[in-house]
C-alpha cells in the first residue's frame, strides 16, 4: 500500500462526494437536524402533571396537602371535582393524569394523630409516568404529615444527593447518548453508497484497470468519511455544551481516540455491506436496519439494558452503539478514565478491526 494511491483514492472520493448535494445534507445537515429534534423532543422529565382534585374535606389540612403537591413542581390542579363519579371521566377524557381525593375526615384524623388516607387514582395507560407520579405522591405525602403533626417525624429520614447529574435533567443522558445513535445512523448511510455507486454507475471497470489495491480502496474511500464523522461529533458536542447545556467534565483527548475507534467500525460495517450488496438502495436499507434500530433500542440509550430480557441482554454484546453510549456518558457527566472504560474502550477497538477486516475481505476488484 503506498501513500500516494491512497490519496488518489481518497481525493477522488472527496470530489465525488463535493458533488453529491445529497449525500452532502446526509453528512451534515441530518446530524444537526436529528440532534436538534431528538435533543428537544425526547424527554425523561415528568413535571407538569395534570391534577384532578375531590376533596371532600374542604379543610384547611386538605387545602395544605393540594399546595404540597402544586409546590413540588410536579403537579398542577387542572380541575376540582364535585363528585366520585367525575374522577373516572376526568381520566378517560384525558382531563387528568392524576386524580387525588381527599375524604370527609381527613383534618380530624391528622390531628389526632390517626390514620389519614388519601386516595390516588393514576392513569396508567401510560405506566411509566403513572409509576413516577406515584413515587412522587408517596414522598409529598409522607413529609406531609410529620409537617402537620408538631414533634413527631418519619422513622428513617433520607438525606439523599444525586451525583452527576444533579438536577436529574434527562436532558444530560440523552444528548451524550444521541451522539451515538446518530453516528450509527450516518456512518453506516454514507459508506453504504460508495463501493455500491461504482458498481451502479459502472464506474468499477475503470476502477478495477487501475494499478490500485484492494487495501487501499477500502482505506481511500473510508478517509474522507472519517473526517466528516469527526466534524460531525464535533459539532454534537459543541451543541451539547452551548445549546442544551451539558456539561463535559471529562477528557476531549479521550473522547476523540474513543470517538475514531466508534467511526471506524460504523464506517467499515457500512462498507462491506455495500461490497457484499453492489446496490445502494438495498445497502442502505440494510445499513439502517443493522444500525438504526439496534443503536436506537439496544444500545441503552433509552431503554435499560439491564431491564431487558437475557436473549435481548446478550444481542446488546454485539451493538457499537451500547458501548459508546457508556463512553460519552461517563467522559461527558462523571469524569472517567481509561481505568473505568477499558472494556468498553476495547471492545470499539475489537468492533473496528473486526468491521475493517471483513469490508476489506468483501471487496474484490474482479467483475464477475
Amino acid at each position: 500500500m503506498t501513500l500516494r494511491r491512497l490519496w488518489a483514492v481518497a481525493r477522488k472520493e472527496a470530489l465525488q462526494l463535493r458533488r453529491d448535494t445529497r449525500s452532502l445534507a446526509l453528512a451534515f445537515a441530518l446530524p444537526a437536524l436529528l440532534l436538534l429534534l431528538f435533543g428537544y423532543a425526547i424527554t425523561l422529565d415528568v413535571r407538569n402533571l395534570d391534577l384532578a382534585v375531590l376533596d371532600q374535606s374542604r379543610s384547611a389540612a386538605s387545602r395544605r396537602l393540594v399546595e404540597s403537591f402544586v409546590a413540588s413542581g410536579y403537579f398542577r390542579v387542572t380541575a376540582w371535582l364535585p363528585r366520585s363519579v367525575d374522577a373516572g371521566a376526568a381520566i378517560a377524557g384525558g382531563e387528568a393524569q392524576v386524580v387525588l381525593t381527599i375524604p370527609p375526615g381527613f383534618e380530624r384524623d391528622l390531628t389526632s394523630g390517626s390514620p389519614a388516607p388519601i386516595q390516588l387514582l393514576l392513569d396508567g395507560s401510560d405506566a411509566n409516568t403513572a409509576t413516577i407520579a406515584q413515587n412522587y405522591a408517596e414522598v409529598i405525602a409522607a413529609r406531609f404529615a410529620p409537617e402537620q403533626r408538631p414533634g413527631t417525624g418519619l422513622p428513617v429520614q433520607a438525606q439523599t444527593r444525586v451525583w452527576y447529574n444533579e438536577n436529574l435533567e434527562s436532558r444530560n443522558t440523552i444528548v451524550p447518548g444521541l451522539i451515538a445513535v446518530i453516528m450509527s445512523i450516518i456512518a453506516a448511510m454514507l459508506t453504504a453508497l460508495t463501493i455500491a455507486r461504482e458498481w451502479e454507475r459502472g464506474t468499477m471497470e475503470q476502477l478495477a484497470a487501475t494499478p490500485v489495491r484492494r487495501t487501499e480502496v477500502v482505506f481511500g474511500k473510508l478517509l474522507p468519511y472519517v473526517a466528516i464523522g469527526i466534524i460531525d461529533v464535533i459539532g454534537a458536542v459543541i451543541a451539547g455544551r452551548l445549546v442544551f447545556g451539558v456539561p463535559l467534565r471529562g477528557s476531549l483527548v479521550l473522547l476523540a481516540v474513543l470517538t475514531l475507534c466508534f467511526l471506524i467500525a460504523a464506517l467499515s460495517w457500512g462498507m462491506f455491506v455495500s461490497a457484499a450488496l453492489k446496490s445502494q438502495l438495498l445497502a442502505t436499507q440494510v445499513a439502517m436496519l443493522t444500525t438504526y434500530l439496534p443503536a436506537l433500542l439496544l444500545s441503552g440509550f433509552i431503554f435499560s439494558i439491564a431491564a431487558m430480557p437475557l436473549v435481548l441482554r446478550l444481542v446488546t454484546l454485539i451493538v457499537p452503539a451500547r458501548y459508546y453510549v457508556v463512553i460519552t456518558r461517563g467522559i461527558f457527566l462523571k469524569d472517567v478514565g481509561l481505568t473505568v472504560l477499558w472494556p468498553e474502550a476495547l471492545a470499539l477497538v475489537a468492533f473496528a478491526a473486526g468491521a475493517l477486516g471483513l469490508a476489506l475481505r468483501s471487496f474484490k476488484k474482479q467483475l464477475a
